[in-house]
């Protein structure tokens, strides 16, 4: 009791500072095509020219189409439903089944994970070997990579986006410079024209084995597409998100599309497939055979920048998906929390930068790439799906709509290319496998916690 005879009341519980909207639409289109860009491209082209050999255009030709579906279905999902927790939103509204959205959520976010280790290796390689000496084991350095990382990214978005801008801006330079050489080496009669049609499998050379051969370089080779996805993450930190994102989409897929097959092409053009196969920086292999002097150490530094803003926005990604995760009470509560002053959600970035740890400490560029491509595909193919069955679910304000045949075809190219006709490693479905059990672990630690809570 007060000295008036008032009962003291309890303040109201302050509220959880929420995203700061700081991203219009020219910042979230370099964000898009940023987040694209980078890793794919510059370290495993070779790879995927292992798979195919020189028709190296083609796979990357087949991902920008297969992209281009599922783009369509993301914009229509996130114009209806602008949050932060993207498709494990969409599946719960769609399924209505929490242990699927959990699942899903997860794979996006260990997606996301996969592919900032793997810029993190490749950070770690030819590249930097081109630029010094250094004694320090790769791991090491791909691990600290990873954790200056996460400091930019607990600075704030607006930091972590701006710096995004810049990188983005130094690797298109960086894939500019290769389209001049491969301009340069045309007009000079330089180069092998030949090698755009040959096509090798390492399986042999039958009708079946180059089939799945070129799956299999396709399903590699989308690795250098994902990133579209990641933006709808960040859909309560854009200005009018409704408006913005399709654009920002199409245009960022159209763009990075039509580069990588150039790209592609001008790498077969001038580097046999053996070469590039053989080699963690192929576009570096270009750029030496090129018959242009331009100077090799820039041109690696200009690949460190691309493969930094690749491991960056996926930090960022995966912290903004437990963010809106923990909102939905898909993870616990505290995975939602935000540093008051940055505004940035501190707990989700801490923890996954603990998982990359993890992923980078245990894998390579291939494998971690196509462990990537793996998840995404799997979560692709429920995207789709989804958006044709939320058909039913009208909403209140006017919003993208795609044509019903992309999505069913979208669903279906998805799950070839995650099948076992792809012709993938059997290590990257075991990495996957690992990564839902651990998620399903937590699933069962949640729901247990969440009932000693009697919130169940």
């Amino acid at each position: 009791m007060t000295t008036s005879g008032k009962p003291i009341t309890a303040p109201p519980p302050a509220e959880e500072p929420s995203l700061n909207r700081a991203i219009g639409p020219k910042l979230l289109i370099l964000f898009v095509i940023g987040d694209i860009l980078g890793t794919g491209i510059y370290a495993t082209t070779g790879k995927v020219a292992g798979k195919v050999g020189g028709a190296l255009w083609l796979p990357f030709a087949i991902g920008f189409v297969v992209a281009i579906l599922t783009a369509a279905s993301y914009v229509e999902l996130v114009g209806k439903y602008p949050k932060a927790a993207g498709a494990a939103l969409y599946t719960q509204k769609a399924f209505k089944t929490p242990f699927l959205t959990f699942i899903i959520a997860f794979m996006v976010m260990c997606s996301g994970l996969a592919s900032a280790s793997a810029a993190a290796r490749a950070f770690s390689g030819d590249y930097l070997s081109e630029l010094t000496s250094n004694a320090l084991p790769p791991t090491l350095i791909a691990i600290l990579f990873i954790l200056a990382l996460a400091a930019l990214n607990l600075r704030g978005v607006s930091e972590s986006v701006k710096t995004n801008v810049v990188l983005t801006l130094v690797e298109l330079t960086g894939l500019t410079i290769i389209l001049a050489i491969g301009a340069y080496a045309v007009l000079s009669g330089d180069g092998d024209p030949g090698r755009l049609t040959d096509f090798e499998s390492p399986s042999g050379g039958t009708g079946y084995a180059l089939l799945t051969g070129v799956l299999g370089a396709t399903a590699l080779g989308f690795f250098a597409f994902v990133g579209f996805e990641d933006s709808v993450n960040m859909a309560e930190e854009t200005k009018d998100p409704v408006r913005t994102f399709p654009r920002a989409i199409f245009i960022g897929v159209a763009v990075t599309g039509t580069i990588y097959v150039l790209v592609a092409l001008v790498s077969s053009l001038l580097v046999d497939y053996k070469v590039l196969e053989g080699s963690s920086g192929p576009l570096l292999e270009v750029v030496k055979a090129g018959g242009i002097d331009f100077p090799h150490k820039l041109f690696a530094l200009i690949a460190l920048f691309a493969v930094t803003n690749s491991a960056l926005i996926n930090i960022m990604m995966a912290s903004r998906l437990c963010y809106g995760m923990a909102n939905e009470r898909i993870l616990p509560r505290a995975m939602g929390r935000v540093l008051a002053r940055r505004r940035t959600p501190v707990v989700g970035i801490v923890f996954v930068s603990l998982l990359a740890i993890g992923l980078v400490s245990t894998g390579e560029i291939e494998g971690l790439g196509d462990t990537t491509a793996f998840l995404l595909l799997c979560v692709f193919a429920v995207v789709n799906v989804s958006v044709l069955v939320l058909r039913r679910d009208p909403v209140d304000h006017e919003h993208f709509r795609t044509p019903t045949v992309l999505p069913v075809i979208g669903a279906i190219t998805a799950l070839i290319l995650a099948s076992p006709l792809a012709d993938r490693p059997a290590e990257v479905y075991i990495r996957a496998g690992i990564l839902v059990a651990i998620g399903v672990g937590l699933w069962v630690v949640n729901k247990a916690v969440m009932k000693a809570r009697g919130e169940d």
